[in-house]
């Protein structure tokens, strides 16, 4: 697990400068990898790496190199069937020179070129250069668990796993996107291709990018896919597909327990999460080491559940109690996201994962699970929604005519506003915070003006077409595969992880067990209003009989609350103040309306008030000043040797 940065021109300055540009876009993701750096320079081409050492300790730095020093790579990411890749190119001829999976990619690539994509099993972003030809690959894995952004600045490409790499190199300016502030205000992130920076992107999951004299290409090489049901799928059993995937989910934790560090994960109390214990307790001779978060508010607080995964699994448990205060840590949040980021979850997982860092390097995660074994509530919403389709087309025209009418705050105006939407707009805006009207309203005039023209509809009810099922739920789990799981679940455990310097995996999201789990029948995915149907099946008799039958919670936060007591005057003072109101981004009068109306008690407005606060501490990170190397706005949390006072209260181990 590294981080990796670089750029490649025609007409780069002199060797010096492009080893302190390079060694400054290194340093400023060095917890991303705290054990080593790595640079490659020749010519118009600068690579580099921060390593986190897991896999071949001793011998597995990087930038790694083929035999004769034309094709160079550095990698982010772990490549699981690494050693059966190996055997494979040894076979064909190729000599190694340590036991590390990058070598592989560098190997694979001359065996495969571009293709070598095809054969890797893993998370990865990795750059290669290949002297002979004069070109740049840059490839990202297929579901987008490692991030890769990258931009041209004038005939120079420069690229790296954060934004903050790209920001230390002086082509590179920090302009904001307008269009990308408009669409987090209404998803909560900014969706991929696109950054909070005008002309800096992210490159998509499952894509590869080639640039060659001065050209960029991207090319999609894996995508979700949705099929038609086939003669052999129809003719498979529930308890066929049951038992497929039992093994598969048993494959896919038992390859992810290779390490030469040690190794745990985390425990929600959720049925993903401890499946991915369960299987891992199955392989491992230690008691696995468990990690989770609680809330001093009853009503958020998972930790029951988890301790009933740890106890049936014998595993070694720890967990913590979080009090509101933490959020005071939310500037370092914004700082290690480097783009607005409005899930309020990061703040546990960053303190899950630092918890984690104190006993291991590695932690297992049931991230994808939802979006791969259709997990979410919403999936039932749509589903009873449906009948607002055989409404007559006058009743619903009449129903938006009038919530345009309504003042804005009016009880009533949003659902007359969904219920006049087709199928498809309806569930995209029920993802959204605020919704093409509410945007509009809390925007200052001009702003608003500038991203009048922002679609929130187009692109995303555009993917829900492509799926070729004709399943409803297909074409839900598509879009959240393709929007909100790299987007948001993906890009918060990453960065949070990884601000720890820890290294996180998903055996839920193996793209052989995806490939499968999208040939099984809609019915066995949400089944009624049963959500992760064919899941509860297959671990039944592993994960505890509570778990599976229990509703759905997710990594919540009691924010709402919060913002009404403990954290009032913070938010208060940071959206309210001089420096807020004369960047003129916001209309004072909505934020002050949306302010009161959730102090008030009249509508739980928590998560738009957090959202318009890390827009503005986003804009002071990263536009009000140039961003530093390293943060140093407030002092980070300490998790061991801690006052009664602080916010974090540790409860132990179970026995």
């Amino acid at each position: 697990m590294c981080g990796i940065a670089g750029f490649i021109g025609d007409r780069l300055s002199n060797c010096y400068e492009n080893s302190e540009v390079l060694d400054r876009m290194c340093r400023a993701i060095t917890y991303r990898g705290p054990d080593d750096q790595g640079v490659y320079i020749k010519r118009n081409v600068a690579l580099g790496m921060r390593r986190l050492a897991i896999i071949d300790v001793a011998g597995g730095r990087q930038p790694v190199c083929n035999e004769d020093g034309t094709v160079t790579a550095v990698f982010n990411g772990e490549i699981y069937n690494f050693q059966d890749l190996r055997a494979d190119l040894e076979r064909r001829g190729h000599r190694f020179q340590s036991h590390s999976d990058t070598e592989v990619i560098v190997h694979a690539y001359e065996e495969f070129g571009t293709e070598c994509v095809k054969h890797f099993r893993g998370m990865f972003a990795f750059a290669i250069w290949d002297d002979r030809f004069g070109t740049l690959i840059l490839a990202r894995d297929r579901v987008g668990k490692k991030p890769l952004h990258y931009t041209l600045a004038g005939n120079v490409l420069v690229f790296g796993s954060e934004i903050k790499s790209l920001l230390q190199h002086p082509a590179v300016k920090r302009e904001v996107n307008a269009t990308s502030i408009a669409a987090y205000l209404g998803y909560g992130y900014v969706p991929d291709p696109e950054t909070a920076f005008a002309g800096i992107s992210k490159l998509p999951p499952g894509h590869l990018l080639t640039f060659q004299n001065g050209v960029i290409r991207v090319e999609q090489y894996w995508d979700f896919q949705y099929e038609p049901a086939t003669a052999s799928s129809r003719s498979m059993t529930l308890r066929d597909y049951t038992e497929r995937l039992r093994e598969l989910l048993d494959e896919s934790v038992r390859i992810r327990l290779m390490s030469e560090v040690p190794l745990g994960a985390f425990l929600s109390g959720g049925i993903d999460s401890s499946t991915v214990v369960g299987m891992m307790a199955r392989h491992m001779t230690q008691p696995v080491k468990t990690f989770s978060i609680g809330f001093t508010e009853g009503s958020h607080d998972e930790l029951e559940y988890a301790r009933m995964t740890a106890k049936k699994f014998e595993t070694d448990h720890h967990e913590f109690v979080v009090s509101p205060d933490i959020c005071r840590i939310a500037e370092e949040i914004v700082w290690h996201h480097d783009e607005p980021f409005a899930d309020v979850s990061s703040i546990p997982t960053y303190l899950v994962s630092k918890m984690a860092r104190e006993h291991v390097t590695v932690a297992l995660s049931g991230d994808g699970g939802d979006e791969v074994f259709a997990g979410y509530e919403r999936y039932q919403r749509d589903r009873t929604k449906q009948a607002y389709d055989f409404l007559p087309s006058a009743i619903r025209r009449g129903a938006g005519l009038l919530s345009r009418r309504l003042p804005v705050g009016t009880y009533g105006k949003r659902y007359l506003h969904h219920l006049s939407l087709d199928a498809n707009s309806r569930y995209v805006e029920g993802m959204c915070l605020f919704n093409s009207e509410g945007l509009h309203d809390v925007l200052s005039r001009d702003v608003a003006a500038a991203v009048r023209d922002f679609d929130f509809y187009q692109d995303m009810t555009a993917m829900m077409r492509i799926p070729k099922s004709g399943e409803r739920i297909d074409s839900l789990l598509y879009l959240d595969s393709k929007t909100y799981l790299p987007g948001d679940i993906l890009t918060k455990v990453d960065r949070m992880s990884m601000a720890n310097s820890l290294e996180t995996r998903s055996p839920l999201l193996d793209h052989l067990l995806i490939e499968f789990v999208q040939t099984i029948p809609a019915q066995f995915k949400l089944n009624g209003r049963q959500t992760k149907f064919i899941l509860k099946e297959a671990v039944r008799g592993l994960v505890p009989e509570e778990i599976i039958g229990r509703k759905k919670h997710g990594f919540s936060v009691p924010i709402a609350t919060w913002f009404k007591r403990e954290l009032k005057d913070m938010v208060s003072d940071i959206l309210m103040d001089g420096t807020t109101r004369s960047r003129g981004l916001f209309d004072e009068r909505a934020v002050k309306r949306i302010f009161r109306e959730h102090q008030e008690g009249r509508r739980d407005n928590s998560r738009h008030l957090w959202q318009l606060l890390v827009l503005e501490l986003w804009y002071r990170t990263f536009i009000d000043r140039e961003p530093a190397i390293h943060f140093s706005g407030v002092k980070h949390v300490r998790l061991t040797s801690l006052p009664s006072s602080t916010s974090i209260v540790r409860e132990g181990h179970i026995s």
